[in-house]
């Protein structure tokens, strides 16, 4: 009576989905990886909308939405994020989204406002980063830019950069980043309590 090759195959596929364990866990964990490498916290490549392309800078745009003017409305997957203005009309800024594994929606309010604020990483940050500094004062080089916005109690904000090439890419932690003029611009036009919806699919 001949053995059946069952168990024979049952153990070859074993071994071949153990072998391929480490290439799968390896390719999982890229998921996580941004889009384009970020600038190190203190490194300044500018502030204005010379260092990113046209398509990612800020104007005046036609935009269909029944939110009243004054919303901020940010589309993760455009990378996008538009100040409602009214009669179908919105300031269309671009921006830099969370990276894979980062990216949230939902409704939340302006709660904090800061000019040129200083940088504490939270600690989830610096669990998986190390190496970043635990505090950095603000100024030019800081990665919160020349302003930001905190999302309600939420840890994510709307902030500049000190990255222009980054915009448009998926690179955060779930910020929202704008080069330092436009971020700067939208500051000025917002107050506390501004609704900020987003929108992610």
């Amino acid at each position: 009576m001949s053995r059946s090759p069952l168990p024979l195959a049952a153990l070859i596929l074993a071994l071949l989905m153990l072998a391929a364990a480490p290439a799968a866990a390896q390719f999982f964990g890229r998921l996580t990886e941004p889009t384009i490498e970020d600038v190190a916290p203190g490194v300044d490549h500018g502030s204005s909308e010379e260092g990113i392309g046209e398509e990612w800078r800020k104007r005046p745009v036609f935009y269909r939405t029944d939110q009243p003017p004054g919303t901020i409305i940010v589309n993760t997957n455009d990378r996008y994020l538009y100040l409602v203005m009214g009669n179908n009309n919105a300031m269309r800024y671009g921006i830099g989204v969370g990276r894979d594994g980062f990216t949230w929606g939902g409704t939340q309010k302006i709660t904090l406002k800061r000019e040129w604020p200083d940088w504490v990483p939270p600690p989830e940050m610096i669990a998986r980063q190390p190496y970043l500094p635990r505090w950095m004062a603000g100024g030019p080089g800081n990665p919160l830019g020349a302003r930001a916005m905190n999302l309600g109690a939420t840890v994510y904000r709307i902030h500049g950069t000190n990255a222009p090439e980054t915009i448009g890419h998926a690179v955060s932690s779930g910020c929202f980043r704008l080069v330092n003029d436009d971020v700067v611009d939208l500051y000025n036009r917002v107050p506390l309590g501004t609704k900020v919806m987003v929108l992610h699919q």
